[in-house]
């Protein structure tokens, strides 16, 4: 294979020397702890290197211990979509004659015959998951997302997800992977959770060298390592990445009192008012952002100065990156025209990590630790266009150092001295080179010294294998003892930064009354329709707690939901849920939660996003504070009142009678005014794949079709033969106890038994009561009787009554009670297989690993879901002609 000439055809790049290094390691398997490469000089290609590799080892058949999912994690929304863009260009690209060779070895791998040799997806909540890369687990396929949405996948807690699925996801991420962690020094909770991950399934046999951690900066704050380096002397006399590796960009030191650095910020700002340029501007504070941004409206025009800060509702950030003007000055190959003139953009640390913001000119900022202060390094010049940039750095003035005490401060400090005593002076002219080839001298200096300057690392809680087991439990859904706080794992706890809350709008928050919810909780509602990032704003705790107070004062009956850190929902007037939260300490009683109010509530600045507990609600914007059905890749999702014609493309999944009750499922009831129809599209991230079906099946076909597309995965996946046969013969009998009278007639099918039972009905639901009954529960009973069954080894037993039990979600580790029923069976006998269920998960769980058991249990889940979302008509038992690709 000609790694030089298919790379060049993949990203349109000639490949710098460490992207032929890093091939050649994949080559021999190899997968580095660390590749530290400079800022603008391609670590994103790690993807299409991982692609040719993996082709490589499809073709020669050498691929066991080579993973076959690459998921790409960065803490940047506007990185994660850019870096899906660039994953997209590649599987574009592998249409090309030249790359032939390439997509047919992608394609021995997998399953599904359609024509995708690479499944892309993206988890960052404002898109939804097209399951391309979880509905074929033999598909090679790139994940890309934040922290949070695979953060919280891999530790069996989904943001988004419901407690069904989170097995899986947490299964196929966590197995025959490859996680890049990009940009790895601003996450050190997350680095070292993964790094704990990786070392906990060194303990299990089955889980040992399926998952692999490379941490991806530039910037680190620790002592060399003791791998070979990859970027080396080689890499920087590559006429590219010597043109952005020396671009020229100096600093400029400015000093003033503390009070008034952003004052000084704006001073220098406006200084360059008529300079014709991009000028970007950054300041830690929020409260200083929009007191320069008014400075400087007022000495240009509104339009020619914009602001970026993490505190935006997420809808109003990712339409802002794509659609405003003067953003589009700051990045290449903008989808708006950009602003001309002078323009500023100011921001948080929320433009600290971007791929494409970049100023060639002017940048001004106050002084922050160095690690932040080299990412905003790295946007100005940062692709060697520009001849000469500037950089105006504003610091707190000696007298003022002297007060600093603070451990952020004090690390402000220090970085103040590493930057002026390590990077070199300009001959003429004043300033300090911020070069790339500059910052690199600061990895020179003393490892404690450059440590010290870093941003104070979080408290970080210790990943345990007692956690680990806590949260795999995923079928016990209350609070439970021992079970950490998921955001205190990914993120840590910083002490010097202030809690946070998050807020969102919903309709159902006022139309779903007190009896409603007497009938469902807000967490089944929720689970229908999870809150999406970007229906969420995030700011200061007791800024919150201060505009929540000010919607009150408006409106002292406004209702409320208050979501805590562990899902749990309560609903409440916003007065009783704030004078609770003073009770505890305002910031400790809303930190880390989410205020989910009602549009009527108002509180949100339209257009930017922000909270602002002032503003009344207009009637003419309600749609614009309530956006669960928005999406900017299409509509995932529709809630409808009244009359209506059925969304194209769509399932129901609930009907709420908003008058009185919840009515269930009932998707051939005429529609009427007092009933809230909600929809979704089957394979959205929150959807159970499982639940549709293109066609209606019988039970007998059903199985048939499981059974035919498993005996297809399990031959692409490297299994053992207990394995493999116990995920095969599960595929073949998962669902035998939907051969229920109350289980057919809940799916309309009243013919039963005289009629031959159905698997899946067409989603034509009816709300007859299951009364607790899972088909799951029955199909134990079932194999309790089943000769052929109990003829087969101990340990295949074993597996397969696990991945019967758990193919829902449920038997992690049980069935709640109210569930042990089968109104057919023996309740002894229920009794007796219930206790079983979780003394096996518990036995299988030591011996498989936490994710390696996920893993094999959601083969069988996705045979299902395969042979549910199947387009075939014909019988199951016919030619093997019958299409794998999955329909609505």
């Amino acid at each position: 294979m000609n790694f030089k000439k298919h790379f060049e055809l993949l990203t349109g790049n000639e490949p710098f020397p460490w992207q032929q290094k890093l091939y050649s390691e994949f080559i021999e398997r190899r997968c580095r702890d660390a590749c530290p490469i400079p800022t603008g000089l391609g670590k994103t290609s790690i993807i299409a290197i991982w692609i040719l590799a993996l082709a490589h080892h499809a073709r020669n058949g050498t691929l066991t211990s080579f993973p076959r999912r690459l998921v790409y994690v960065v803490n940047r929304r506007t990185v994660v979509d850019q870096s899906t863009r660039e994953a997209v260009a590649m599987r574009e690209a592998l249409d090309k004659p030249e790359l032939r060779e390439i997509t047919d070895a992608l394609q021995l791998l997998q399953v599904q015959d359609d024509g995708i040799p690479l499944a892309i997806s993206t988890l960052r909540g404002q898109f939804a998951d097209n399951a391309e890369w979880r509905n074929d687990p033999a598909r090679p396929a790139v994940i890309v997302g934040t922290v949070d949405m695979i953060g919280s996948r891999l530790l069996f807690s989904g943001y988004g997800c419901g407690f069904k699925s989170r097995p899986l996801h947490a299964g196929f991420l966590g197995q025959d992977t490859l996680l890049v962690h990009d940009e790895a020094h601003l996450e050190p909770a997350f680095q070292q959770l993964i790094k704990a991950i990786e070392r906990e399934q060194q303990q299990y046999t089955y889980e040992r060298g399926k998952f692999h951690v490379m941490e991806l900066t530039a910037t680190t704050r620790t002592a060399g390592r003791d791998e070979e380096p990859i970027f080396t002397g080689e890499d920087k006399n590559h006429p590219v990445a010597e043109k952005r590796f020396f671009a020229k960009k100096w600093i400029q030191f400015h000093s003033d009192s503390k009070a008034k650095i952003a004052d000084k910020v704006g001073k220098i700002a406006k200084s360059y008012k008529d300079c014709g340029k991009p000028v970007l501007v950054f300041l830690r504070e929020v409260k200083d952002v929009y007191k320069v941004a008014e400075q400087l409206r007022k000495a240009t025009s509104a339009e020619q100065v914009q602001t970026l800060t993490g505190t935006m509702r997420g809808w109003e950030r990712d339409r802002f990156v794509k659609e405003d003007p003067v953003f589009a000055r700051f990045i290449r190959d903008p989808q708006v025209t950009p602003r001309q003139g002078t323009v500023y953009l100011i921001c948080t640390s929320a433009g600290e990590v971007g791929v494409d913001l970049t100023t060639d000119f002017y940048m001004v900022c106050d002084l922050t630790a160095l690690d932040s202060m080299m990412q905003r390094f790295g946007r100005v010049n940062r692709f060697g266009d520009g001849e000469e940039a500037l950089i105006d750095v504003v610091h707190v003035n000696s007298e003022g150092m002297k007060k600093l005490d603070s451990l952020y401060d004090r690390a402000c400090a220090q970085t103040l001295a590493v930057l002026k005593n390590s990077l070199g002076k300009r001959e003429s002219g004043g300033g300090h080179d911020a070069s790339l080839a500059a910052l690199e001298k600061i990895a020179e200096i003393p490892v404690d010294d450059r440590r010290a300057a870093f941003t104070p690392p979080p408290a970080i809680r210790p990943a345990t294998d007692i956690f680990f087991d806590a949260l795999s439990l995923t079928s016990i859904r209350q609070n439970l003892p021992g079970r950490p706080s998921v955001a205190e794992l990914l993120h840590g706890i910083e002490p010097w930064e202030p809690p946070v809350t998050y807020v969102a709008w919903r309709e159902e928050v006022d139309l779903v009354t007190d009896d409603i919810l007497g009938v469902d909780t807000p967490e089944d509602l929720l689970g229908d329709f999870p809150i999406k990032p970007h229906e969420l704003l995030r700011d200061n705790s007791k800024r919150v707690f201060d505009e929540m107070e000010k919607i009150v004062a408006r409106d002292q009956n406004c209702r409320a939901w208050l979501i805590d850190r562990d899902g749990d929902v309560r609903a409440f007037l916003l007065r009783e849920l704030l004078a609770e939260a003073k009770s505890t300490g305002v910031e400790r009683g809303v930190a880390d939660c989410t205020i989910l109010l009602p549009p009527r509530a108002g509180g949100l600045l339209l257009k930017s996003g922000l909270l602002e507990g002032d503003l009344e609600f207009n009637a003419s914007s309600k749609t614009s504070y309530d956006i669960a059905d928005e999406w900017l890749d299409g509509q995932q999702r529709r809630r409808i009142k009244g009359e209506h014609q059925k969304p194209k493309g769509m399932r129901l999944v609930r009907i709420i009678d908003i008058t009185n009750t919840i009515l269930g499922y009932e998707d051939d009831e005429e529609p009427g005014t007092h009933l809230w129809y909600w929809y979704t599209r089957p394979k959205t991230a929150d959807d159970d794949g499982s639940s549709t079906s293109r066609e209606e099946q019988t039970l007998d076909d059903h199985l048939l079709l499981a059974l035919k597309f498993v005996k297809k995965l399990t031959a692409k996946l490297d299994l053992g033969a207990i394995e493999t046969e116990a995920v095969i013969r599960s595929s073949g009998w998962h669902d035998k106890g939907k051969a229920r009278e109350v289980w057919q007639w809940s799916i309309g099918n009243f013919a039963y038994p005289q009629a031959e039972p159905l698997a899946k009905s067409n989603g034509k639901m009816r709300a007859v009561t299951l009364s607790g009954y899972r088909h799951e529960f029955g199909t134990l009973l079932d194999l309790d009787d089943n000769e052929e069954f109990n003829a087969l080894h101990p340990d295949i037993k074993d597996l397969i009554l696990h991945f019967v039990a758990a193919h829902h979600g449920r038997g992690r580790p049980n069935f709640p009670e109210h569930e042990v029923i089968d109104h057919e069976r023996d309740k002894n006998k229920a009794d007796e297989i219930a206790v079983a269920v979780a003394q096996r998960f518990a036995r299988l769980q030591r011996k498989y690993g936490r994710w390696g058991l996920a893993y094999l249990e959601s083969l069988v889940r996705a045979a299902d879901i395969m042979a549910s979302q199947s387009g075939d008509n014909t019988k199951a038992g016919a030619p093997d002609e019958a299409s794998a690709q999955g329909g609505e």
